[in-house]
């Protein structure tokens, strides 16, 4: 398409690639009254460009202003756990707790675990940070019968595989499903963002070496702060 016949907002779009060029990780980037007067173009045609860069991470909201972000960090889809992932990323992982008590899930997490429907589990929410920004939230549900002790001897605030692991279990397998999703009021509210954030939703079933269910878990990570990659082998 030629320049001429691009809506604005794409040429308005290429410009604050330049911009944000000469720009650093937390400068402030120009307010919409400037980019449009800059542009010569109205501020909704400034705003549509910037909604594009904060979808993709390349911005974010900070109080009443935007600046630039922080590169996505980017989380290898393995069996390590989002601490061993976002340390090899050089980042720093916290969690905080939302929930850890016991639960009826739906049918398809008893099923995922085992369990016969209306089994009682134990589920453990929490959003997940790394430098203190905060990327997703988790939840995890656990067979109550195998992991029931964890209620006086596991800090939610920890890695939860390093205490899995400390029972003797080995994550030998697991199946994960990623799709895009939005996030609920409350989700959204939880991961400071809006309803209109895209999200990656993943869902994993966990095994340990003798085939046994350990976990089912659904994470939802804001799109604009977090990548996925995996290695590919014949």
């Amino acid at each position: 398409m030629a320049p001429e016949t691009q809506p604005k907002y794409v040429r308005v779009r290429t410009e604050l690639e330049h911009v944000l060029a000469d720009l650093e990780e937390g400068d402030s980037v120009p307010s919409e009254r400037v980019l449009s007067e800059r542009f010569s173009v109205a501020r909704e045609t400034v705003r549509q460009a910037l909604q594009e860069l904060l979808v993709e991470g390349r911005i974010e909201r900070r109080g009443r202003g935007t600046v630039v972000s922080a590169p996505k960090m980017v989380q290898p889809l393995s069996l390590k756990s989002y601490t061993e992932g976002a340390r090899q990323f050089g980042r720093v992982p916290s969690r905080i707790m939302v929930t850890f008590a016991d639960a009826v899930p739906e049918e398809s997490v008893c099923a995922g675990l085992g369990l016969a429907p209306g089994s009682t589990v134990m589920h453990l929410e929490r959003v997940l940070l790394a430098d203190g920004q905060k990327l997703g939230l988790e939840s995890t549900f656990l067979p109550k019968e195998r992991f029931g002790h964890f209620y006086e001897t596991f800090d939610p605030e920890t890695s939860l595989y390093t205490a899995i692991r400390a029972e003797g279990v080995t994550f030998a397998s697991a199946e994960e499903r990623i799709e895009t999703a939005l996030p609920s009021p409350r989700q959204a509210q939880l991961l400071e963002t809006s309803t209109a954030m895209p999200m990656l939703l993943l869902r994993r079933r966990s095994f340990d070496a003798a085939g046994l269910p350990v976990e089912v878990v659904w994470s939802l990570f804001r799109g604009d702060r977090i990548a996925f990659e995996a290695t590919l082998r014949e």
